[in-house]
């Protein structure tokens, strides 16, 4: 059986980090879907492809969700992406460095649809803090981190299935 090499899927419509996500991607040697609703720029790499996933509804998070596995990197903002991502066994990352996991996730969705909740209702009227340098370098240093585990743990699995 042959394992799959690791992917960095990126919910590329509101992310702030894609310029970090394509300097750690060719850093590791990672190719990177970079999904978007309808065209987004990427640069031209041969490890990042772009996917228009078209304009439907939740079309880009489909088409991550879809695809997401154990050893790929998922980079969004969407909670129930990351949710639905997180359950799939890939690694999941905020824009701001912060990890979706399984401990953490039932709680985030709780929160978030309360947030929804009493934004419908009126009573919260402000929306998240602004994205700020010390978010970008908490990202970068997750993303690299995350990585490296990835890599860790496909050393480690390689090694017990030879001895």
């Amino acid at each position: 059986m042959t394992e799959t090499p690791t992917r960095i899927y990126v919910d590329a419509d509101a992310c702030p980090v894609k310029d970090e996500i394509y300097r750690v991607a060719i850093r590791h040697g990672v190719p990177v879907s970079v999904v978007a609703g309808n065209f987004i720029r990427v640069p031209h790499d041969p490890l990042i492809e772009r996917i228009a996933a078209g304009s439907g509804m939740d079309a880009a998070d489909d088409w991550i969700a879809e695809r997401a596995r154990p050893g790929d990197v998922v980079v969004t903002s969407d909670i129930p992406l990351a949710s639905r991502c997180v359950k799939a066994g890939a690694d999941v990352i905020a824009p701001n460095g912060k990890p979706f996991t399984e401990e953490s996730i039932g709680m985030t969705l709780a929160v978030r649809n309360l947030m929804t909740d009493l934004r419908s209702a009126g009573e919260v009227t402000g929306g998240p803090r602004s994205f700020s340098p010390r978010d970008r370098s908490a990202f970068l240093s997750a993303l690299d981190q995350t990585l490296r585990r990835i890599q860790r743990r496909r050393a480690d699995q390689a090694a017990t299935s030879q001895g």
